[in-house]
């Protein structure tokens, strides 16, 4: 166990892939960035709105609200093929 906070205050210990509210099987990887939270999920393991409900539970564990989901273009489609990059900043 380690007892480092991420920025926003989240324990480092947060297991954040369940923390999304998105399926075990369509996250790829969820992570702290300065502006807010980049996931990288596969769209057809997920509902139809993963981004938003994503947003509201990263954001939530801050106790913000989303301010916006902004999509990333993939530079590397072949790296995961199918997956879709995504960042979420916090009011």
């Amino acid at each position: 166990m380690t007892t480092d906070i991420l920025p926003g205050g989240i324990p480092a210990r947060t297991n954040l892939h369940q923390a999304s509210s998105l399926p075990p099987e369509s996250v790829r990887t969820v992570a702290r960035r300065d502006f807010g939270w980049r996931v990288i999920y596969r769209p057809a393991f997920a509902p139809a709105n993963a981004e938003s409900r994503a947003a509201v539970a990263l954001c939530g564990l801050e106790r913000r609200a989303p301010l916006r989901i902004q999509q990333q273009p993939r530079l590397d489609s072949f790296a995961d093929p199918g997956a879709r990059i995504f960042d979420i900043y916090c009011a």
